[in-house]
């Protein structure tokens, strides 16, 4: 029995009271971004309805990748190897001819400091070419055609082959980076469950009890706080838990917007509770009371709970870490307990002075279910195809939002400004 699809009716029973709650308040003082909104409410249903049965359906196709099991497995790994090939050979072409023509791409690490580069260096060059110029040592007519026609626009054929081999190499990057990528996830998913590591487990059957559900619950709590920080803190694990930051509004409806792509991820492992004698169907059900617990902070009917805040996540703590406020960024990630953030530095209380702006810092403005779930997979695909080194390609995919918008923006290959609210790897939620 899922406790989850028990609790369906009291879901929505309780978004009813709160939705009827919230319109009398507002009729008082106000409209506010925690009123539902039809077009927001229904999308968060969607989202959720997706959550329930696009991960189930994927993690069965994924099986067929499994690493030493999967039908599928050595012609993707084939793939992502001919393919990781094709754009290092592409990358060689690009670069020697970027070389030829005078023009070095910024450096793969640290924007700031590749864009100082390339304006000392462009200066240099320029200051030598006057000196040049003044001795009468240029180059002749017919050598600096070629450059000359590069930087006119002129289609010429070194121009050509140049494009030519970035489009190869930056269309066989994203392929081999998603190949491989789909591959590691569904080994690692297969290898990490909880049957397979409870039949290695290194402490004894601590049976069906009381005491093992506590354990059960408190081991998937402090393992939940890791995984939610890394979520935020990693861009391809941002790209599927992004979906429930998604919303302008906060309401117990926000609660059942989940990501559709969780077999994508590469998590730390919940079957890890196995090895420490806890059953996988206890584990289980320590997976259902986390989620039905989490339904319940999602709203701003509830203030402050006095004392219980300085142990449980409350509503209070979790309207801080919905927020796009600099000061919420990538705070409060626990799920029952609030101890984790207090004792791993990611604490952060709801202030007064600052109310909280729900949604992302740079919002994406849409009420399409599968925009929703795919946006940030496609920014992502577009970063790397547009990368020119392997270095930025994975940076893209493994560091921190933050990173990948700052680089985005050094490279010029962004189509928005970067957000104001920048400060590290992982504390940029941008869409």
């Amino acid at each position: 029995m899922d406790l989850t699809v028990v609790a369906i009716p009291g879901f929505f029973a309780s978004m009813a009271y709160e939705a009827r709650w919230l319109k009398r308040r507002a009729e008082r003082e106000g409209p506010s971004p925690v009123d539902y909104e039809l077009r927001d409410t229904i999308a968060s249903l969607s989202m959720g309805v997706g959550s329930l049965i696009i991960p189930p359906l994927t993690a069965q196709l994924f099986r067929n990748f499994e690493l030493g099991r999967g039908k599928w497995a050595k012609p993707v790994l084939g793939v992502a190897g001919a393919a990781a090939l094709t754009a290092v050979v592409a990358d060689a072409i690009a670069r020697a001819g970027d070389q030829e023509a005078g023009e070095v791409p910024a450096a793969p690490d640290g924007p700031a400091a590749a864009d100082g580069e390339a304006l000392e260096r462009a200066g240099a060059e320029a200051h030598v070419d006057s000196h040049e110029a003044a001795a009468g040592d240029l180059p002749s007519r017919a050598t600096t055609e070629g450059v000359d026609a590069e930087r006119s626009g002129a289609p010429t054929a070194s121009r050509r082959v140049r494009r030519w081999a970035r489009r190869v190499g930056g269309s066989a990057a994203v392929t081999a980076i998603a190949s491989a990528g789909v591959a590691a996830a569904a080994t690692w998913a297969a290898r990490t469950s909880a049957q397979r590591l409870f039949k290695k487990r290194v402490l004894p059957d601590l049976g069906g009890g009381p005491l093992a559900l506590a354990a059960a619950v408190l081991g998937w709590d402090f393992i939940y706080y890791w995984n939610h920080r890394l979520q935020h803190e990693s861009r391809i694990l941002w790209a599927i838990h992004v979906v429930h930051h998604s919303s302008q509004r906060y309401n117990l409806s926000t609660a059942l917007r989940q990501p559709w792509a969780d077999s994508l991820g590469m998590f730390v492992p919940y079957g890890a509770l196995a090895l420490a004698g806890i059953r996988p169907n206890l584990i289980e059900t320590a997976r259902q009371i986390n989620l039905l617990y989490q339904y319940w902070i999602h709203t701003d009917a509830i203030g402050k709970l006095g004392r219980w805040e300085a142990v449980l996540n409350t509503p209070s703590h979790h309207r801080a870490h919905h927020g796009a406020n600099s000061r919420y960024l990538d705070r409060n990630h626990g799920s029952i307990l609030i101890i984790w953030d207090r004792l791993f530095g990611t604490f952060q209380p709801e202030v007064d002075e600052d109310p909280v702006v729900y949604g992302l810092t740079r919002n994406i403005d849409t009420y399409n279910p599968l925009r929703i779930a795919t946006h940030e997979h496609a920014d992502i695909v577009r970063d790397v195809y547009r990368s020119r080194s392997w270095s930025d390609r994975l940076s893209f995919v493994l560091r921190g939002p933050g990173w990948a918008y700052e680089r985005r923006a050094a490279l010029g290959a962004g189509d928005a400004p970067v957000p104001a609210a920048v400060s590290g790897d992982g504390d940029e939620r941008a869409a």
